[in-house]
C-alpha cells in the first residue's frame, strides 16, 4: 500500500526511452513538461545531453520498478505489451497506482494504459497526445460517451466521494449504459458539469431529496453536506455521495483553548445538526481573534480558509439571532460568531445559531455558528424537480 506521504511527494514525470526515434520524442516532451526525468538505455545516452537524464537499466524492470511509486506519471515510449508486462506485479489499485501511458516509436498514438480518472492518466494522456499532434487512444467508457466520470466528478472544485468505494461501480455501469439516474445538487457549485453541454442523457437533475422514491431510479447521486446516512436510510442505500466545500464556520473562544477542545466542539455541533466535517470550506472570526493558537492550528491542520473581520464590520450584519450585549461591552460587537459566518459565507443566513461548547475540566467556552455558502443553481431549463 503506497502512503498518502509518499503519493504526495511524487514528481511528475518519468519518460522512458530505449529507441533512437524515442530519443526525439522525448526530446520534444522534455520541451513542454515540467518537472520531467528521462530515463534512457546506455545505447542512446550520449544523444540526450541535458539535465535530469538518468540511465535506464537492461533488463527494464529493475529501473521501472524502483521509479513506479516515485512519479504521477510514467510514459514509457514503448509497446504496451512490455510495460504491462514489467509492471503487472507492482500494480495496487486506481487510488494509489500512477498513471501509466504509452506512446508508439513513430508518436502516432498516446494510450494511457493505467489509471485513467484517479490518476488523471486520461487528462495527461491528452496533455502528450498535444504535444506530439497525434491521435490519443482514450478508451474509458465516460470519457468515450462524453458522460459523468463518476469517481472524480467535482473533484476540480475540491469535491470528494463520501465514500469511493460504496456504489460506485454499479452507479459508473447506470451512467454509462443511460439508466434513469436522478442527480440531486443540495450544494455545491453549478459547473460540476459544464452548463452550455447540458445533462448527459438518462440523467435527471433536481435540488432537494423531497418526494424522491429510490425505487425510481437505478442510482442516486446527491451532492450535499448533509448525513444522508441518519436522515433518509433508505435513499442511502442506492446513492453515490459526494461532499463539495460548502460549510463555513463562524467561531470565538477564550484566549489559549486547546486546539483537541475547539475540534471536539466542531465535531460535536456538526454531528448534532447532521452535517458533514469534510464540506467544511473555512472559518471566520474576529481580528482579535486572528493569532488565537487554536485557530490557526485548525488553518494548518485542515487547509481551511480563515477570515477574520473588525468588530464595526461584523456589526453590519443585520438581524442575527443571538446578539450580546456582553459581547458588545468586551470586544466592541453584538457578536462574533454569527455574523462572522453569515460574512464569509456571502449569505445572511445561518443554517446552525451560534452554539456554546463547554468541556468538564476546562474554564473554556467555545462559540460555533454555522453558515452554508449560497452556490447559484444551473440554468433553469435543466432543473427538473422530481415529485
Amino acid at each position: 500500500m503506497v502512503n498518502k506521504k509518499v503519493k504526495a511527494n511524487r514528481k511528475s514525470w518519468a519518460i522512458y526511452v530505449i529507441t533512437k526515434h524515442g530519443v526525439e520524442i522525448a526530446r520534444k516532451l522534455r520541451d513542454q513538461l515540467d518537472d520531467a526525468d528521462i530515463y534512457v538505455t546506455h545505447k542512446f545516452e550520449n544523444q540526450l545531453q541535458m539535465d535530469r537524464v538518468y540511465l535506464l537499466s537492461m533488463p527494464m524492470r529493475e529501473t521501472i520498478h524502483a521509479t513506479f511509486n516515485q512519479y504521477n506519471a510514467h510514459i514509457h515510449i514503448m509497446s504496451i505489451g512490455v510495460v504491462v508486462r514489467m509492471i503487472a506485479p507492482l500494480l495496487r489499485n486506481k487510488k494509489n497506482d500512477p498513471a501509466i501511458i504509452c506512446v508508439d516509436d513513430k508518436a502516432q498514438f498516446t494510450i494511457p494504459v493505467l489509471s485513467g480518472h484517479v490518476g488523471r492518466g486520461n487528462e495527461y494522456a491528452n496533455k502528450v497526445s498535444n504535444i506530439l499532434e497525434n491521435t490519443p487512444v482514450i478508451t474509458t467508457a465516460s470519457d468515450v460517451g462524453q458522460t459523468f466520470p463518476l469517481d472524480i466528478l467535482g473533484r476540480e472544485l475540491g469535491w470528494i466521494l463520501d465514500d469511493t468505494d460504496r456504489n460506485v461501480t454499479r452507479a459508473c455501469a447506470a451512467v454509462v449504459n443511460q439508466e434513469n439516474v436522478l442527480f440531486v445538487q443540495e450544494t455545491g457549485e453549478k459547473n460540476f458539469w459544464p452548463e452550455e453541454n447540458g445533462l448527459p442523457w438518462g440523467i435527471e437533475y433536481a435540488t432537494s431529496l423531497d418526494g424522491i422514491s429510490f425505487e425510481d431510479f437505478s442510482v442516486i447521486l446527491i451532492a450535499t453536506d448533509r448525513d444522508i446516512k441518519r436522515l433518509f436510510p433508505d435513499i442511502y442505500e442506492h446513492a453515490v455521495i459526494y461532499r463539495p466545500k460548502s460549510l463555513i464556520l463562524g467561531m470565538g473562544c477564550d484566549r489559549d483553548t486547546p486546539v483537541e477542545m475547539v475540534e471536539r466542539g466542531v465535531s460535536k455541533v456538526l454531528e448534532e445538526n447532521h452535517l458533514e466535517f469534510r464540506c467544511i470550506k473555512g472559518f471566520a472570526t474576529i481580528d482579535i481573534k486572528a493569532d488565537e493558537e487554536a485557530f490557526l492550528q485548525l488553518k494548518e491542520k485542515y487547509a481551511w480558509e480563515f477570515t477574520s473581520y473588525r468588530a464595526d464590520e461584523l456589526d453590519t450584519v443585520k438581524n442575527i439571532p443571538t446578539p450580546s450585549v456582553t459581547v458588545k461591552k468586551h470586544v466592541g460587537t453584538h457578536g462574533v460568531a454569527e455574523p462572522s459566518a453569515m460574512l464569509s459565507a456571502g449569505t445572511n443566513e445561518l443554517i446552525v445559531p451560534k452554539q456554546v461548547y463547554k468541556e468538564d475540566g476546562y474554564k473554556k467556552n467555545v462559540t460555533i455558528a454555522i453558515a452554508r455558502i449560497p452556490f447559484p443553481v444551473r440554468a433553469s431549463r435543466e432543473i427538473q424537480m422530481v415529485v
